[in-house]
C-alpha cells in the first residue's frame, strides 16, 4: 500500500527539483507555482519522515536520503510514462500496410517499444520497420519505399514532404574521462565522411573557421565512442549517441560543445499524400517514448542537457 502522502505530483516535483537545485526551474517544469513546489516538496518529506534535500543550501542539493530515494522516484516516473504511451495505443486497423524506417541512433531502446506499440495496433496490416541511415532513409522515402522515416533533418527543403519535429539533440564533445584540455592534446576523431552527422558537424566547424588534423574518420558510432573511452581522442556527437554508448560511459565523459551551441532536428517525415491523422499520431507515440527513454534518462545523467536536448511539438 503506498503510504499516505505520498503523490505523483510530489515525485515530479522532487525530481525536477533533484534536476536543477532551483524552485524557480522545478516551478517552470512542473508548471506549479514556486510557493506550490515548496509545499509538494514539504507534503513529501513528511509523508517519507525524512528530508530530501538540505534547505540551507543554495542551489539545493540532496540530503543521502534524497539520493537513494532519487533512483527509485525516477524509475517510478519513467514507468508510468512508458504506461501512459502503451495505453495511448492507436487503431490503425484500417490500414492495408505500414512501412517506416528509423535511424539506428534508437536501436538499444525506442526502436523495441515502437515496434511492439506499432504490431498491436495494426490487427490486420502488413508492418514494415527498418533501421537505415538518414540519408538512406529520405532516399527510401523518395522512392516510395517507406512511408514514413525518422531522421535527423538535412537542412534541405524537401518537396512533397511533410515533417512533424520530435525531438532537438544538441551537439555535445565527449573526451575520455579525466582528460585535462583534450582539444589541444588528443586528436579529433570523426564520423565517416559519407553521413550525415558528419556533414553537418563539419559544416558548423568550418562556419566556426576551424580546422583539425585529418587522422581519424570512423564510421561505427559504437567504434568512435569506444575509441574515446580508450582515451585515443576526443569526438562530436549528441546526447542521443553519447547515451545509445552506456556501456563505454566509464571511460569517457560529456561537455558542452566548445565552438558555439548547435543541434539538429530529429522529425518524423511522411509523403503529403497522407489525409488522414496516422502520421500525427505516430509522431505523438515516438514524442511520448522520446522522452521516458532517452530525454529523462540523459537530463538525469548529464544535468547541464535540460533545456537542451528536449522533446518538440
Amino acid at each position: 500500500m503506498v503510504m499516505k502522502g505520498l503523490t505523483l505530483r510530489g515525485l515530479e516535483v522532487f525530481e525536477a527539483l533533484a534536476r536543477t537545485g532551483s524552485v524557480a526551474q522545478a516551478a517552470e517544469i512542473t508548471g506549479l507555482s514556486q510557493p506550490s513546489v515548496s509545499q509538494q516538496l514539504r507534503n513529501l518529506e513528511k509523508a517519507l519522515g525524512t528530508e530530501l534535500v538540505d534547505h540551507g543550501r543554495r542551489p539545493m542539493r540532496l540530503t543521502q536520503a534524497g539520493r537513494s530515494f532519487l533512483a527509485r522516484a525516477e524509475a517510478a516516473l519513467a514507468e508510468l510514462q512508458l504506461a501512459q504511451s502503451e495505453l495511448a495505443v492507436m487503431d490503425l486497423g484500417h490500414l492495408t500496410t505500414l512501412s517506416i524506417g528509423l535511424i539506428d541512433d534508437f536501436d538499444n531502446d525506442l526502436t523495441p517499444r515502437l515496434a511492439t506499440l506499432l504490431a498491436d495496433s495494426l490487427t490486420r496490416s502488413k508492418f514494415k520497420l527498418i533501421t537505415l541511415s538518414s540519408l538512406d532513409l529520405f532516399e527510401a522515402l523518395a522512392a516510395q519505399r517507406l512511408h514514413m522515416a525518422v531522421s535527423a533533418h538535412t537542412g534541405e527543403v524537401l518537396e512533397g514532404v511533410v515533417e512533424y519535429p520530435l525531438v532537438q539533440d544538441p551537439f555535445i564533445l565527449v573526451a575520455p574521462k579525466g582528460a585535462e584540455q583534450p582539444i589541444q592534446h588528443l586528436p579529433f576523431l570523426r564520423y565517416a565522411r559519407e553521413q550525415l552527422i558528419s556533414r553537418q558537424i563539419e559544416g558548423h566547424l568550418a562556419r566556426q573557421q576551424l580546422e583539425f588534423e585529418e587522422r581519424f574518420e570512423i564510421g561505427s558510432h559504437l567504434a568512435l565512442m569506444a575509441m574515446v573511452a580508450r582515451g585515443l581522442g576526443w569526438a562530436i556527437t549528441t546526447p542521443l549517441g553519447y547515451m545509445r554508448a552506456a556501456r563505454f560511459h566509464d571511460g569517457m565523459e560529456a561537455h558542452p560543445a566548445p565552438f558555439g551551441e548547435f543541434a539538429r532536428t530529429i522529425s518524423l517525415f511522411t509523403r503529403n499524400d497522407w489525409s488522414d491523422q496516422v502520421p500525427q499520431e505516430i509522431a505523438d507515440m515516438i514524442r511520448r517514448l522520446m522522452q521516458s527513454q532517452i530525454v529523462d534518462p540523459a537530463v538525469a545523467q548529464v544535468p547541464w542537457l535540460s533545456g537542451q536536448l528536449k522533446v518538440m511539438g
